[in-house]
């Protein structure tokens, strides 16, 4: 019996079919966003993209970009920025929780 952490969103799940299915897309077009950098599934031991349930959510994400009008290098632009925007905020965190144990 196989039991699935459903809990780890990170955790590659989901075929290419499957993937292609719950965002409506192609699955060359996921092929195209792996081959753009956009996002990276994980690969099986044999090889096989497995999408976890955050690419799932990217894929979305990169969907609404793209009605939106963005072109490739626009959404990479965008997805870089949100990250290094969460970066910072967690380093923010990470400061503030610093100097509340500093406080006498």
């Amino acid at each position: 019996m196989v039991n699935l952490d459903w809990s780890d969103l990170d955790k590659g799940l989901f075929s290419i079919s499957v993937a292609a299915e719950l965002t409506g897309l192609h699955p060359q077009t996921l092929r195209i966003y792996e081959r753009e950098g956009l996002l990276e599934p994980v690969r099986s031991p044999g090889g096989t993209r497995r999408y976890s349930q955050n690419d799932i959510s990217r894929l979305h994400e990169i969907c609404a970009l793209t009605n939106d009008g963005l072109n490739m290098a626009g959404i990479r632009r965008v997805l870089q920025l949100q990250e290094e925007t969460r970066q910072l905020q967690a380093e923010i965190e990470r400061l503030k929780k610093s100097s509340r144990r500093e406080r006498p």
